[in-house]
């Protein structure tokens, strides 16, 4: 990666407002895409897509020479005919030559909404970042003359993320993460990372596109994903619809009975496969739909119950030690020391 991408790329991290409304729901799917939105052409923010090489600029001329400078005023907007954009702006001002650390010599940077800088007669490159959104601008300044401000057009919206479990069971935000990722696939196999850890309802500023998201409900395996698109000066709000349900275990002597304490749980799938451990009387875990199997062991005794889960029904799961007692094989491997 040249020197330019890596100088660019760190300032593309800051997060700001966005002030313009837009909704869809996204369905619960491995492929599901939101649902609503009206798409519209923009090229992705990925890399050095936006970062010209230090070659790009010819015959570059070394600013700071004459002692003449001149005010250049800049401002950028969500679509080219949208309004300036009056906060959350980061400006960076390069000069086009890397320096012997291949980096590109920073010359001025301001935050905030509109900009105005004092620069030499010389050429330049200029970049603006609004969270992971993001412009590039070569900009050459005359020995003489005014220069007329610059306009740069970020073609960036915002996504605001959240689901539910089931069909409108909320989810506690406590419980919920999400990733962004781009849509298209690398050689490898792999998504370009966008943003990680996002939160419910935080919003998120991108350049216009289709975007990949995975939505994780607890740590276990309730995970779904759905391409999202997300419009030029526009709030994209979208809500995944995960199918999964939070379990709560017990182990008592009669049904409604309290909870049995030092009990050692393990949970698992239909297919034998242990997905969840843990000590507790009373543990809850959160769980795709579909079949499993609750293991308790208590002063060396052993239980299990086969219970199942149903999308959106958060359910306790009684293990009755009268009912439920384990005949173990000796060469069970369950809680095998």
């Amino acid at each position: 990666m040249s020197g330019i991408s890596r100088v660019l790329r760190g300032a593309l991290m800051a997060l700001a407002a966005v002030s313009m409304a837009f909704g869809v729901f996204a369905q619960d799917a491995q492929t599901d895409a939101a649902k609503g939105a009206a798409p519209e052409a923009f090229r992705q923010i990925d890399g050095s897509e936006k970062m010209p090489k230090p070659n790009a600029f010819t015959a570059p001329t070394a600013p700071v020479t004459t002692g003449i400078f001149h005010t250049v005023k800049f401002e950028a907007r969500l679509t080219k005919e949208g309004k300036p954009v009056e906060q959350g702006l980061i400006w960076s001002i390069f000069s086009p030559n890397a320096g012997p650390d291949d980096k590109l010599p920073l010359v001025a940077t301001f935050t905030g909404g509109p900009a105005q800088f004092q620069l030499a007669a010389g050429d330049y490159f200029v970049n603006v970042a609004f969270g992971r959104a993001g412009a590039t601008k070569r900009l050459s300044v005359p020995e003489s003359g005014d220069v007329e401000e610059q306009v740069l057009v970020l073609d960036a919206g915002g996504l605001v993320l959240n689901a539910v479990s089931g069909p409108d069971m909320r989810i506690p935000p406590d419980d919920l993460s999400f990733t962004i990722y781009s849509s298209d696939i690398k050689e490898d196999g792999e998504r370009g990372l966008v943003m990680d850890d996002v939160n419910p309802n935080e919003v998120v500023r991108l350049n216009a596109g289709t975007y990949h998201v995975v939505s994780e409900y607890g740590d276990i395996n309730a995970v779904i994903r759905a391409d999202i698109q997300v419009d030029a000066g526009k709030l994209t709000k979208a809500v995944l619809q995960h199918k999964a349900a939070q379990i709560s275990l017990k182990l008592c002597t009669e049904a409604g009975g309290e909870a049995l304490a030092d009990t050692a749980w393990s949970v698992l799938t239909s297919a034998g496969d242990t997905i969840s451990e843990s000590v507790s009387p009373y543990p809850t875990v959160v769980l795709s739909e579909g079949q499993y199997t609750a293991v308790a062991r208590n002063k060396d005794k052993i239980y299990q119950r086969d219970f199942k889960v149903e999308a959106g029904k958060n359910t306790e799961v009684e293990v009755i030690t009268s009912i439920n007692q384990h005949k173990q094989d000796p060469d069970s491997a369950f809680f095998a020391d």
